[in-house]
């Protein structure tokens, strides 16, 4: 006869799970002896080998006593549909696992790869990282609208990085971001935006504007994110032009 500790011993398992299957009604305990303890047979050996052999195949605790009573076919149904749960739930951690791959990826976790190409070089032409994540963030959000049109705007993006003058008005605004509402600067770079944007044809601002909604959460990034946005859009509507996300003409100009 067998202390609690050596039926525990046999069985692989720890003294406190031998308590707990018997607090489940899984393992009969047995009486006290004239000396107070508990003493298990071979028999308690074995159901306890049952037991912890279907809990480490992940059979849930409330269906082993059904298995241990089971007929051959019963047990064979049952085994075969606790395989089908188990399979979903590994399929669901494996499905979590590459989310989580994802978030480990940085900005690659809702950008397609030409988009996380284009924010790193953002990142190699020294645009500081504030700068960064808000065209990263408002990237993700177009992603999310208008995947199919994602690979067009990147090869736009790389276009106009070829043009030196675009890498010198980035290089520029990366400054904006720390400057205030009255830095004498900021008309100038103003200046130099307005100029770019002229330098394209008219028609162009014009072609198959992002869906409005989409513009405003756009919008709401770049205001969000540099503190002289607002002053930068008052100058850009005195010379002439409105919005920031889907620019248009005004006619005439605004006074501020």
């Amino acid at each position: 006869m067998l202390t609690i500790s050596q039926l525990a011993a046999y069985a692989g398992v720890t003294v406190r799970a031998v308590r707990h299957y018997h607090a489940k009604g899984l393992l009969p305990e047995p009486d006290r002896d004239h000396s107070g303890y508990r003493r298990y047979d071979a028999a308690a050996v074995v159901e306890l080998i049952k037991i912890r052999t279907l809990a480490d195949a992940g059979v849930p605790l409330s269906r082993v006593h059904e298995l241990l009573a089971a007929g051959d076919q019963e047990f064979a149904a049952a085994v075969e549909e606790i395989d089908r749960r188990l399979r979903t739930e590994i399929h669901e951690l494996q499905r979590h696992r590459k989310r989580v791959a994802q978030l480990a990826a940085g900005d690659s976790l809702a950008l397609p790869p030409e988009a996380v190409a284009y924010v790193g070089r953002l990142r190699g032409l020294g645009v500081p990282e504030e700068m960064v994540d808000a065209e990263r963030d408002a990237w993700i959000l177009v992603a999310a609208q208008l995947p199919e049109r994602m690979a067009l705007f990147m090869q736009m993006k790389e276009q106009q990085l070829q043009d030196p003058s675009v890498v010198a008005l980035y290089r520029e605004l990366a400054d904006v971001i720390y400057w205030t509402e009255d830095d004498p600067r900021l008309p100038n770079v103003v200046d130099q935006l307005i100029a770019q944007m002229e330098s394209i044809p008219t028609d162009a601002w014009d072609d198959d504007p992002l869906p409005d909604d989409l513009a405003v959460l756009l919008d709401g990034v770049f205001l969000d994110s540099v503190p002289v946005a607002r002053r930068m859009l008052q100058l850009m509507e005195a010379r002439g032009w409105t919005g920031w996300t889907n620019l248009k003409r005004i006619e005439p100009p605004r006074e501020f």
